[in-house]
């Protein structure tokens, strides 16, 4: 009993998990990375790109060192979300119609949020546990590691070179995406490739809207059948 004791992780280790620390780095890291993205868009993404990165090191330090934790996966889904949809309010800005960001921005957010309230409604550990979900894109999505990787970063390069690719304060979406693509094959095969990961990843959020929306709906009716 004694050994277990002690063995015990306190809250201060908790906080100063090594996956942890990655995630602090990575707030700093995006924080600054923001406050440069008009004067030094190439730094910007740069560094936005490597915290991005960070997030699947952070990943793999907490597996390698047993230093999985509750806190840090929220700390990692709220630094992805953010960061995120800072970028997404930027092109907003950016291009035009800026309403197909936010409407982007307005998915990711709702859908990730009931996802992780709808986990502890049903007392699962993991948002990524969807082995009981009838749609095989969602589990293939959250089942293969590789899979879902290759989807993020297609989604985050996407919006990285559409912000680099930026001219102007009020571009065209559709006009920069095509005259790009037809200047620069290279840059056109990147374009298709982050695209389809991009429109996967969307439909994931879909049904990941839509499958959370149903749990949360599910408990509602069986509270209301318990006498």
């Amino acid at each position: 009993m004694a050994g277990k004791a002690a063995s015990r992780p306190t809250m201060l280790s908790v906080y100063l998990y090594i996956p942890n620390i990655i995630g602090y780095i990575r707030i700093l890291m995006n924080c600054f990375a923001f406050a440069q993205c008009f004067s030094n868009k190439k730094l910007f993404s740069v560094l936005y790109f490597f915290s991005f990165v960070c997030d699947g090191i952070d990943g793999w330090c907490a597996r390698k060192f047993n230093q999985v934790s509750t806190f840090g996966a929220v700390l990692d889904m709220i630094t992805d979300r953010i960061s995120t949809a800072c970028l997404l309010v930027i092109l907003s800005q950016v291009y035009r119609p800026g309403l197909v960001f936010l409407s982007l921005l307005a998915l990711d957010i709702s859908s990730h949020w009931l996802q992780m309230y709808s986990t502890f409604l049903s007392g699962k550990v993991s948002h990524k546990d969807v082995k009981d979900s009838t749609s095989w894109l969602f589990r293939l999505y959250y089942g293969n590691r590789m899979f879902m990787a290759y989807c993020c970063v297609a989604c985050e390069v996407l919006y990285i070179l559409l912000f680099l690719l930026a001219k102007n304060q009020t571009e065209n979406l559709m006009d920069v995406l095509l005259s790009s693509v037809k200047q620069n094959p290279l840059l056109c095969i990147l374009v298709i490739l982050s695209l389809f990961g991009w429109a996967v990843k969307q439909a994931v959020n879909v049904i990941q809207l839509k499958t959370a929306a149903d749990v949360c709906v599910l408990f509602d009716v069986e509270k209301k059948q318990k006498p």
